[in-house]
């Protein structure tokens, strides 16, 4: 079995594969205070609640875009299932042709989004992942890494709406049924839902403008199915699209060691 985890800065994801099955994937809160006492505790309560034996595990994949959890991850990882986990970076094979200024300074999670998604579909594609912040990739029908747009996502906007004004509430994230609101609720949530899609749109219409190329667009990532609702330019929703990236970067990986 292999487990893979996708550490971002609010939450963290992780998947349990065996073959090409998934058998299951929870999101836990991303801290950097946790030591690896905690997370080995955390990791092998998952286990235990499906029903799975630690020595099962024989592989563990990493993307993470927070330096301060690896340490305790990594060692987490060697005291629960007595494994190294791979860590998507410099080194790693991941079959994706980095054409940027600086490969380095390339997340880990885009990293594997454009790898799960290539795998996925043909042709060029434009890869939005809703996290706390939200990325736009673009890979090229020859699988090169063009680069892409980072932008805050769609709960900072909130939050920085709330802590910057100070006789607007706090609201849950939700489309209200029109654009035009009746009540500040109403119009923060038309603002963060229409307004935050139209973003996506107008951005994704730039992209594929500059790529010069039919493009597919794909979305993951915490909110990508509420905006994908809304944005016309979404073609399709993949929730466990940067799992999938980390499970063939393992496999690849795994290969050239052979």
């Amino acid at each position: 079995m292999l487990l893979v985890m996708d550490v971002g800065n609010s939450h963290t994801v992780l998947g349990l594969y065996e073959g090409e099955a998934i058998l299951g994937h929870w999101r836990i809160v991303t801290s950097s205070h946790r030591t690896s006492d905690e997370l080995r505790i955390l990791l092998l309560g998952l286990m235990q609640q499906e029903n799975i034996e630690r020595t099962r595990i024989r592989g563990c994949c990493i993307s993470s875009v927070v330096p301060a959890f690896n340490q305790a991850i990594e060692q987490a990882s060697h005291d629960a299932f007595g494994i190294e986990p791979l860590f998507i970076g410099p080194g790693v094979k991941t079959g994706l042709v980095i054409q940027v200024e600086n490969p380095k300074e390339v997340g880990a999670d885009r990293i594997a989004n454009a790898v799960g998604a290539m795998a996925a579909y043909s042709g060029a594609l434009i890869v939005v992942d809703f996290g706390t912040a939200t990325t736009f990739d673009a890979i090229t029908s020859r699988g090169e890494f063009r680069g892409g747009v980072i932008v805050p996502g769609v709960q900072i906007s909130a939050d920085a709406l709330f802590e910057r004004c100070a006789k607007l509430p706090h609201v849950d994230i939700c489309a209200p049924p029109q654009v035009i609101g009746r009540d500040t609720i109403s119009n923060i949530r038309s603002g963060l839902t229409y307004g935050y899609a139209d973003l996506v749109d107008g951005l994704i219409a730039r992209i594929a403008d500059e790529m010069g190329e039919p493009t597919t667009v794909v979305a993951t990532g915490g909110l990508s199915e509420l905006i994908a609702k809304i944005a016309k330019r979404i073609e399709h929703l993949d929730p466990l699209l940067t799992l999938t990236g980390l499970k063939l970067i393992f496999e690849r990986n795994m290969k050239e060691r052979a």
